[in-house]
């Protein structure tokens, strides 16, 4: 496939350090034509965005990598058969939060593989739950550790979640993966916030790390107000006789009517 402009793995790990990289998790094929037009540098995509035909044509240059929960996909060979055809339809990386084993083997068959440490929310459980990871001495070395798995497994790079600055940082500056920071502050090499949080389309939990720069929810909501009052509009016409006028309808001749209603009369 042709790879217009587009970074490369080699061309992340040469950034390292040296400038930060945008990232956004897009859902549609809107936000991933939004995302290319305003230069952002990855997405973080759903698997099925990536097969669709139409997604190299909204984003061609944007660097993609699709994932999905671990659990999802399932065993090591599972991976395997779930990769290929989304690295073969233009995905630049997999996103895995499975165990090193997976990553070593995605990793040994030539797949570039992102993963995932400090909150992995598929595994926040060993973590106490959906907090910060990383605050004690004990938590800190368990992020380090985990890197250091990453780095032995293959992976290129990892997402580091919720994990206090200075503590991401130090990580950071120490490891030969490129860090993406959901949370993690200013000393990664890229920092990723999801596409509904930037645009405010999020009526849900809003994470602490998260910046809502426009106020789609409220025109999501003046939007389905419109819409209601447009099917109401539409049924009050119908039971008034306001819809379908002439320019709705389509007219017959005078002459076929007339033939028609006296074929119907002998044979209906």
């Amino acid at each position: 496939m042709k790879r217009p402009n587009r970074m490369t793995v080699a061309d992340l790990r040469a950034l390292k350090g040296k400038r930060q990289l945008v990232m956004l998790r897009v859902e549609t094929l809107e936000e991933a034509e939004a995302a290319e037009r305003a230069r952002i540098d990855m997405v973080s995509v759903p698997p099925a965005l990536i097969l669709d035909s139409a997604f190299r044509d909204a984003a061609p240059t944007v660097f993609a990598i699709p994932g999905d929960n671990f659990f999802e996909i399932g065993t090591p060979d599972d991976f395997i058969h779930w990769a290929f055809p989304l690295y073969k339809a233009g995905a630049d990386a997999i996103y895995c939060s499975a165990g090193t084993g997976t990553i070593r083997r995605l990793a040994g068959e030539g797949i570039p593989v992102c993963g995932h440490v400090g909150l992995i929310p598929s595994k926040a459980t060993w973590t106490g739950g959906f907090k910060a990871v990383g605050k004690t001495l004990e938590t800190a070395q368990l992020v380090w550790r985990q890197v250091k798995a990453l780095e032995e497994g293959g992976a290129f790079a990892a997402e580091i979640e919720v994990v206090p600055e200075a503590i991401a940082t130090e990580i950071a500056s120490r490891t030969s993966l490129f860090m993406i920071s959901m949370g993690a502050g200013a000393g990664c090499d890229a920092q990723y916030l999801f596409s509904g949080d930037v645009l405010g389309a999020n009526t849900g939990h809003v994470p602490r790390h998260a910046k809502t720069y426009r106020n789609f929810a409220a025109e999501y909501a003046r939007l389905q107000e419109e819409r209601v009052n447009a099917y109401r509009e539409f049924a009050e016409d119908v039971r008034s006789g306001g819809y379908p006028q002439a320019g709705h309808k389509v007219e017959a001749e005078a002459e076929v009517l007339a033939s028609f209603r006296d074929w119907c009369r002998h044979n209906t």
